[in-house]
C-alpha cells in the first residue's frame, strides 16, 4: 500500500509539492512549551523526509521560487534601505555588518578546524543566524555555476552539505536566539519597559504591543447634565485618548469647540474610535442612539503611504490626525512590522498608515503625507516580471580578478533589482505596485518552494551526514549563534551607544529573526524594539545574501 502511494506521488509532482508544503506547515505550527519551528523549517524537514525516499523537484521550479523570494526581499527593503543609509543608518549598518562578519568568520574557522566538507560553512552561517536569504544565495551560486566546486567534489554534494549544515544548526539558531534574547535583560539588569517608555516620551503605563482593537462608530445624545458644566479643554483632558475622532452636532450643525465652550443637553456626539475607548465613563455622557443617520460616510478605510519629504520626520502628535483631519489611525507598519502609534512616533519614508474616516478626509491626509490606497488588489505585473528579468541579467555579469570571476550572482542581481524598484515605488507610488498581501504570498510561497526543493535534493544522504558530523555541527551552531549576539551587544552599547531596548531589537533584525523580535517587544511591553529591528533588518538581508555566495570561496 505504502509503495503504491509513493509510486503515485512520484508521478504527480504538483500533488507531491503541495503535500510537502502542507505537511511542512503542520510541522512548523506544532508548539512544544510555546516553541515552534515555523513554516520554513517545517517545509525543509518535510522535504528532507520525502527526499530520503527518492523524491525530486524540477530545478526550474526551485529557481522560480528562489527568484520570487529574493526579489521580494529586496522590494520590501527598498523604501527604507537608502533612506536609512542617509539618516542614522550608519549605526545599524555597522551593527548588521559586525554580526554578519562575526558569524561569517566563525563559520569558516569551524569548518577549517573540524575539516568539514565544502559548503558546510554556508549552511552553518545560514542556520545559526536563521537567514533564509543566505541559504538561498549559497545554493543558487552552486546551481548556477557562479561558484565551481574544487576537483573531485560534485555540485550536488556541496548543495547537500549546505542543506545539512543549515538543517542541523537552524534549530538552535531559532530556539537558542529566542532563549538568549529573553534571558539577556534579566542577566544584564536592564528594564526594557522603562527604556521603552523613556524613548516614547511617556511617563504613564507602558505602550501596548500586539494587534490593535476593532474600530467602531457610536453616537450619544447628551442627557447627563454634569457634562454640560465641564469646559471643552477639561473634557479633552479627562476623556480623549489622543486618537478618537469626536464630532459634536447641535441643531443640525457641526460645532467647532474652543477650550472654554461647553456641551448642551441634547447635543449629538459621534465618536469614531477603537472599541476599548468606549469605557463606562465615556458612555455616561448620555443615551446611545441609532447611528445610521450620522455615521454614513464616516468609516471609509484606506492605507496611506508616507512619501512626501515634508511629512518625513513629523511626529504623530504634531499632525494630530483626529483633530486636524478627522480620521482615526488604526495601524502603522514599517517594513511589515506593526509599530506603536504614540504621539512621539516619527514618520519615515515608506511607512504605511491605516486610517479610518470620511473619504474626503482621507484624501486630504493622503495629499499631506503621500498617497492613498483603497482596496488595491492589482499588482503591477509588468514591473514585477521585468524587474525579476533585469535582476537575473544583472546577476550574469562578472569581472575577472586574479583568475577568479567576481559578480553579483543571481541572488545579488535579484536583490539589487528588488531594492531599486522598491525604492522607486516609495518615490513614485503609482510605479511598481505590489500590495502587501501579494508581496507576502510571493515571498512566502517562493521561499517555501525553494525550501521544499532544498530538502528534496539533500534528503538522500541526510541521515548518513548527520551521523558523521551531527554532534560537531550542533556545537558549532551554538557558538555561531551565541557569539555574534554577544559581540553585537557589546559593540552596540560601547561603540555605537544604542539604547538597550533598541539594540536588542536591532540584534534580532541583524539575525533576521522575527520570532525573537516578538520576545523583545513582549519584554519591553512596547513595539519600540521594532524601530531597531527595521533599521538593521534592511541591511542584514542584503549583507547576509551577499555572504551566502562569498563564503563558498573560503
Amino acid at each position: 500500500m505504502l509503495t503504491q502511494i509513493f509510486h503515485l506521488l512520484q508521478k504527480q509532482p504538483v500533488l507531491t509539492l503541495f503535500l510537502i508544503l502542507g505537511i511542512g506547515y503542520l510541522i512548523g505550527g506544532l508548539k512544544i512549551r510555546g516553541f515552534s519551528l515555523g513554516s520554513v523549517a517545517g517545509v525543509l524537514f518535510a522535504g528532507l523526509f520525502f527526499g530520503h525516499f527518492g523524491f525530486k523537484m524540477s530545478p526550474g521550479a526551485q529557481s522560480v521560487g528562489f527568484a520570487l523570494f529574493i526579489f521580494s526581499v529586496g522590494y520590501q527593503a527598498g523604501p527604507r534601505f537608502f533612506d536609512v543609509l542617509m539618516e542614522d543608518g550608519l549605526k545599524y549598518f555597522l551593527l548588521a555588518l559586525i554580526i554578519a562578519a562575526t558569524g561569517f568568520g566563525l563559520s569558516v574557522l569551524a569548518t577549517k578546524l573540524f575539516t568539514l566538507p565544502p559548503g558546510t560553512a554556508a549552511g552553518i552561517l545560514a542556520g545559526s543566524l536563521t537567514s533564509s536569504p543566505t541559504l538561498a544565495a549559497a545554493q543558487e551560486a552552486i546551481r548556477s555555476g557562479n561558484m565551481v566546486p574544487s576537483a573531485g567534489v560534485s555540485p550536488d554534494a556541496v548543495i547537500g552539505n549546505i542543506t545539512t549544515g543549515y538543517a542541523i544548526t537552524y534549530i538552535f539558531g531559532l530556539a537558542g536566539l529566542i532563549a538568549i534574547i529573553k534571558l539577556m535583560p534579566g542577566i544584564l539588569g536592564i528594564d526594557l519597559a522603562a527604556e521603552a517608555r523613556e524613548i516614547e516620551g511617556e511617563s504613564a503605563a507602558p505602550a501596548k504591543a500586539g494587534p490593535r482593537p476593532a474600530v467602531e462608530v457610536r453616537i450619544y445624545q447628551v442627557t447627563n447634565e454634569s457634562f454640560t458644566k465641564i469646559p471643552a479643554s477639561e473634557l479633552k483632558r479627562r476623556y480623549w485618548d489622543g486618537f478618537a475622532v469626536i464630532r459634536v452636532e447641535r441643531d443640525g450643525e457641526i460645532l467647532q469647540f474652543s477650550p472654554e465652550k461647553t456641551l448642551q443637553m441634547g447635543d449629538i456626539i459621534t465618536i469614531l474610535g477603537e472599541i476599548d475607548y468606549f469605557t463606562d465613563e465615556v458612555k455616561s455622557i448620555g443615551e446611545e442612539i441609532t447611528a445610521e443617520r450620522c455615521t454614513k460616510g464616516m468609516s471609509d478605510t484606506a492605507q496611506i503611504i508616507v512619501t512626501h519629504k515634508s511629512a518625513v520626520g513629523k511626529k504623530l502628535g504634531e499632525l494630530n490626525l483626529a483633530r486636524s483631519f478627522g480620521v482615526l489611525l488604526t495601524d502603522i507598519k514599517r517594513m511589515r512590522i506593526s509599530m506603536n502609534p504614540t504621539p512621539e512616533f516619527t514618520l519615515k519614508k515608506g511607512d504605511i498608515l491605516t486610517v479610518t474616516g470620511p473619504p474626503e478626509h482621507l484624501d486630504l491626509l493622503g495629499a499631506k503625507l503621500g498617497v492613498v490606497e483603497r482596496d488595491i488588489a492589482e499588482t503591477d505585473m509588468l514591473t514585477f516580471a521585468l524587474g525579476i528579468a533585469a535582476g537575473s541579467v544583472l546577476g550574469l555579469f562578472s569581472v575577472k580578478v586574479g583568475g577568479v570571476s567576481i559578480g553579483l550572482g543571481a541572488a545579488g542581481g535579484l536583490l539589487t533589482s528588488g531594492l531599486i524598484i522598491g525604492f522607486l515605488r516609495s518615490v513614485r507610488p503609482t510605479f511598481g505596485r505590489l500590495p502587501d498581501a501579494a508581496r507576502w504570498i510571493l515571498m512566502e510561497f517562493g521561499l517555501l518552494i525553494f525550501m521544499a526543493g532544498v530538502g528534496l535534493r539533500a534528503g538522500g544522504d541526510i541521515v548518513e551526514t548527520f551521523i558523521q558530523a551531527g554532534p560537531q555541527l550542533i556545537l558549532i551552531g551554538v557558538i555561531v549563534t551565541f557569539t555574534p549576539v554577544a559581540v553585537g551587544y557589546i559593540f552596540g552599547r560601547k561603540v555605537l551607544k544604542i539604547p538597550a531596548v533598541l539594540l536588542l531589537g536591532a540584534i534580532t533584525g541583524s539575525m533576521t529573526s522575527g520570532a525573537s523580535l516578538s520576545v523583545v517587544t513582549a519584554e519591553a511591553k512596547s513595539s519600540v524594539p521594532a524601530l531597531g529591528y527595521t533599521g538593521a533588518y534592511a541591511f542584514a538581508n542584503v549583507l547576509l545574501t551577499i555572504a551566502g555566495s562569498v563564503i563558498l570561496f573560503f
